[in-house]
């Protein structure tokens, strides 16, 4: 593994990038001896200075975990980063968009404890035994590391690309619907951009949260009660940018709108 002086700097890089809305080049161009271990490792440093800072852990996104994702990033398995409160954001709200680098908008569903997941062993039954509803959610992509010939180290290390996510439409328990099916009309500006169902996350978008609660395991941590957890897109990513009006029609399970200035 890398030193930690190694991943205190890393770091230091990453959080200037997130304040100047700059990039900094990819880490594997940099540190061509750099694992996936070292890349939790700057990301757990950045997630340790947030909290720190006074910022308050809500949850968890998980990434990559559809095809669909794998084959628009190069990258072949998934990956998580945190989310915090002031991440979140309610169905309609106005953002700013210059906060962000290389803005995209992703399609996905949340799921919201009621009960602490904690691996390893953890299978889809208890994932939907432990959740209390599923809500409809746009994740918001912002990118602190350039993005040609990313790897999964990148990724990880630059929080899995969070920006933020914005919640809305109609929650439902896990058991009233069939999550697999799940479908989802995405727009920009009154025009449809994508579609797509739920069923491209694993076959079943619980399953990315069984990944997410058996690799938090041998971290050494686990998913608490009341966490909100990006399950996954199940559309390519969507660039957005200043002055566009994003609308996802999740049919019965309601809509979610949000503007960019």
């Amino acid at each position: 593994m890398l030193e930690q002086e190694r991943i205190t700097k890393i770091a230091d890089d990453l959080a200037a990038a997130e304040r100047d809305r700059t990039m900094i080049p990819r880490l594997t161009q940099q540190y061509p001896e750099m694992t996936v271990e070292d890349s939790y490792a700057v990301q757990n440093e950045w997630r340790r200075r947030s909290e720190e800072s006074g910022r308050r852990l809500v949850g968890r996104k998980i990434g990559l975990t559809s095809k669909v994702m794998q084959e628009a990033t190069g990258i072949s398995e998934p990956d998580y980063g945190a989310i915090f409160a002031d991440q979140v954001y309610e169905n309609g709200s106005v953002i700013k968009h210059d906060q962000y680098s290389n803005v995209r908008i992703e399609v996905e569903l949340a799921f919201v404890l009621k009960d602490e997941l904690k691996g390893p062993n953890v299978s889809i039954f208890d994932v939907l035994r432990a959740t209390e509803y599923v809500v409809p959610a746009l994740e918001i992509l912002s990118s602190r590391i350039e993005m040609e010939g990313r790897t999964i180290v990148d990724t990880i290390s630059d929080n899995a690309a969070l920006g933020a996510m914005v919640y809305g439409g109609n929650p439902v328990a896990p058991d009233a619907v069939d999550l697999r099916w799940v479908s989802a009309l995405l727009y920009r500006n009154e025009t449809i951009e994508d579609t797509g169902v739920a069923a491209a996350v694993l076959n079943h978008p619980a399953n990315g949260v069984v990944w997410l609660a058996n690799k938090l395991a041998a971290h050494d941590d686990s998913l608490p009660a009341g966490s909100i957890i990006l399950a996954g897109s199940f559309t390519k990513p969507m660039w957005v940018y200043p002055g566009d009006t994003v609308h996802a029609d999740y049919g019965d399970l309601g809509a979610i709108t949000c503007r960019f200035e």
